[in-house]
């Protein structure tokens, strides 16, 4: 299945066609039941006392490292306002995929 997942406690994607939800534990378990996403939109800050997005990003990794579960073409983006854990989402996510990619050339 080819999906789109927007991850946000508030807002709503532009994409319409994406799959909106509301917490870490709503995403590993859509993950767990559909595959893996193409695209992943990042909201951090997922409301008072919840998981927050880093940790979902995280475990995305986790998910995709032994059995390559992302698929090649997986892209991400990030729309939190998050000042510090914005920009850790993004750059987690893109030193794994830079070496991710590497393995798949090697």
């Amino acid at each position: 299945m080819v999906y789109s997942l927007f991850i946000d406690d508030e807002r709503f994607p532009v994409d319409d066609k994406a799959i909106i939800v509301r917490s870490v534990e709503a995403a590993i378990a859509y993950v767990r039941e559909n595959g893996a996403p193409r695209h992943v939109s990042f909201d951090n800050d997922l409301g008072p006392g919840k998981r927050e997005g880093w940790e979902f990003a995280r475990w995305l990794i986790e998910y995709d490292l032994d059995l390559r579960r992302l698929p090649e073409d997986f892209t991400f983006s990030v729309h939190s306002q998050n000042c510090v854990r914005g920009p850790y989402i993004e750059g987690t996510l893109n030193r794994y995929l830079c070496d991710r990619q590497s393995d798949f050339t090697d």
